[in-house]
């Protein structure tokens, strides 16, 4: 399973990175607004720290609009997923952008209907919201198992990217359905390597070694 940043921090960004274990990037129009940057500056530098799919998104709602935008997002580095919104328009976006060859990554999926028609409109990614489900009372893991088996029976190339991540559970619970990405903010990645058995693992076996004679 692929492990992508959910972030427009180039700081956060770059301290993953430093981990050897980041396989991707997703950015949107709220996260680039909390940098007060330009998002093509953004995207430039974060395509330098991250050897994968970056996505980013269009703010356009028609779809020839949609289409203009994910050209130019797409222009600016070959690593360029582009984001585009589960709508009827998003969905003709999608079609007429994999023609030209760019990679799309489907945003705001709340149902595994709305993941299978993004599949046959050609995108690379569906991005599933668990978290947001969760808030409204349903179940968000079931979503992606249903994705899963939908893709697998008709065997979809796209890859279904579970965003909308809370805290670890998630991110387990992802790898155990057999999600193909999860994106997680840097609050939960953070988390991911701790475990407090380790930690005091960790301080036994330094204490102990202290009590080793030094020649």
């Amino acid at each position: 399973m692929k492990l992508f940043l959910d972030t427009a921090n180039v700081e956060e960004i770059r301290t993953v990175a430093s981990w050897g274990i980041l396989d991707g990037v997703t950015t949107n129009p709220s996260l680039v607004a909390k940098e007060s940057r330009s998002f093509e500056e953004i995207l430039r530098e974060v395509c330098g720290l991250v050897d994968g799919p970056v996505s980013a998104e269009v703010v356009s709602v028609e779809a020839p609009a949609m289409i203009a935008e994910g050209e130019r997002l797409a222009r600016i580095h070959p690593n360029i997923y582009v984001k585009i919104p589960m709508t009827t328009e998003g969905l003709k976006a999608t079609r007429a952008l994999r023609s030209k060859g760019i990679r799309v990554n489907m945003t705001l999926i709340f149902s595994s209907l709305q993941a299978l028609l993004c599949a046959k409109a050609g995108a690379s990614f569906v991005s599933p919201f668990i978290g947001r489900l969760d808030d409204h009372g349903e179940t968000g893991m079931e979503l992606i198992e249903e994705i899963v088996t939908i893709f697998r029976n008709y065997k979809f190339t796209t890859e279904v990217l579970v965003a909308s991540v809370r805290h670890p559970i998630h991110v387990k619970e992802a790898a155990l359905l057999g999600a193909d990405i999860v994106t997680m903010p840097f609050s939960v990645f953070e988390k991911l390597p701790r475990h407090p058995l380790t930690d005091l693992g960790l301080e036994r076996f330094l204490k102990d070694w202290q009590k080793v004679p030094k020649a």
